[in-house]
């Protein structure tokens, strides 16, 4: 009993928390750390995997180089098909064209803005043929508000319009009207110290952003085109609000009214397509026509070619676009042909001309300013004013010659003044 008695004195004395009971020490109730436990055979087990993924990784790592350089050297041998100008007449300098006023060539560099350039170029020339005055505007104060209304764009129409760098002809006159225009003296556009034009890493930032908030469903004008200001501003600089110019200051409207004196209403698109009936007006249907623009008239390819060759013969330039990426397109020679391996000249045609527009070997690439003409034997003969990199490839620089069956197959639009085009434009309604 006494025995009884001693045992449960000391499970109570444990309970109650006593220390010692007849000499033995009792362990306090306390909590404390210890050095993890890792199991050998789990460590070895994890080790071993973690060896194999290591392996794997590497074997990886060896694939994706040996089939990267691979693709980089397809790339460095790529070959591109091209005509051989052996042999061929055509002509030997821009120096033989009957030529109108333009300002020496300009390059775009790493840009998407042809359309900018090749057009601000029309109206220059424009501005010369009406008023004598040879001033030279600054493209990337277009460019810059361009990017602009296309964000806006973006936003309202909640991501479902095109935010790319290609644009057409008429945005220039569109950005003009809202936006007025300034010399290249007044706003250069550009910040880098080589005074290359480099939209690469801002159209990605604008782009990115826009994105984000397509993604995030975020469509505050408000808040988004100021952000889109930002970027513009961080590589382009602030476009001015006045400027001085001969003296005086003037804001980008006023420079545009009182010394350009510019009727912007004066300048028609023309197109060429069966898609869309004739001697109608209707929607230039490719991406860089973002805006949607209705305000193209259709004409049959007799006429479209008709009013290109009656403009430059008789003093007006044309801002035109089209393809660039035929065989007989040559910046090194600088000159752009059809070979007869493509399709003979007689066979040239609105159908041969729809085909190629219908399959989409005929695209909507590029940009320039027709400024000049020539007649070599049985063909017409055209001087191109060029911003892009291959134009600067041949004896050239910024020049090409385009004989008159590479304009009837490959050119899908041009923007010229109304007076080089009544004829046509009395077969509207």
């Amino acid at each position: 009993m006494k025995k009884i008695n001693g045992i449960f004195l000391i499970v109570l004395m444990s309970f109650l928390g006593g220390n010692a009971y007849a000499g033995k020490k009792i362990r306090k109730n306390k909590a404390y750390y210890e050095k993890r436990y890792v199991s050998p055979v789990i460590k070895e087990m994890m080790d071993r995997d973690k060896k194999l993924l290591k392996e794997e990784q590497k074997k990886t790592e060896e694939i994706d180089k040996k089939y990267r350089e691979a693709k980089k050297k397809k790339r460095e041998n790529r070959k591109v098909l091209r005509f051989s100008f052996e042999g061929m007449k055509k002509p030997s300098s821009p120096s033989e064209f009957k030529q109108v006023f333009h300002f020496p060539p300009v390059a775009q560099y790493l840009t998407g803005t042809c359309w900018d350039f090749s057009t601000t170029s029309f109206f220059e020339s424009e501005v010369y043929r009406l008023t004598g005055q040879k001033i030279k505007l600054s493209e990337m104060w277009t460019a810059y508000y361009e990017y602009i209304e296309k964000a806006r764009r973006f936003v309202r129409e909640r991501g479902n319009s095109e935010f790319g760098q290609g644009s057409e002809s008429d945005a220039v006159q569109r950005i003009w009207r809202k936006y007025g225009i300034v010399p290249l003296s007044a706003y250069r556009g550009v910040l880098a110290k080589d005074g290359r034009f480099d939209h690469y890493l801002m159209f990605k930032e604008m782009k990115d952003y826009l994105n984000f908030c397509r993604d995030k469903n975020y469509w505050d004008e408000k808040l988004i085109i100021p952000h889109i200001r930002l970027i513009l501003n961080k590589y382009m600089g602030k476009p001015p609000e006045k400027f001085q110019y001969n003296g005086r200051k003037y804001t980008p409207k006023q420079f545009l009214k009182e010394v350009l004196r510019l009727n912007l209403a004066d300048y028609v698109s023309f197109m060429s397509t069966l898609s869309q009936p004739f001697y109608k007006k209707g929607t230039f249907d490719v991406p860089d026509n973002w805006r949607r623009s209705k305000d193209y008239y259709n004409v049959p390819l007799k006429d479209f070619y008709q009013i290109i060759k009656y403009a430059i013969t008789h003093g007006y330039s044309i801002a035109i676009g089209g393809d660039v990426s035929e065989p007989g397109y040559n910046g090194k020679e600088d000159a752009a042909v059809i070979p007869t391996f493509d399709i003979p000249p007689q066979y040239i045609d609105q159908s041969s001309r729809e085909y190629r527009i219908y399959n989409h070997t005929t695209t909507d690439d590029h940009g320039i300013h027709l400024i000049g003409y020539k007649r070599i034997g049985d063909w017409d003969w055209f001087l191109i004013k060029d911003s892009a990199r291959s134009s600067r490839w041949g004896k050239f620089k910024g020049y090409y010659f385009y004989r008159e069956d590479y304009i009837k197959l490959k050119m899908l639009t041009i923007l010229v003044h109304k007076d080089a085009a009544k004829e046509i434009l009395t077969k509207f309604n």
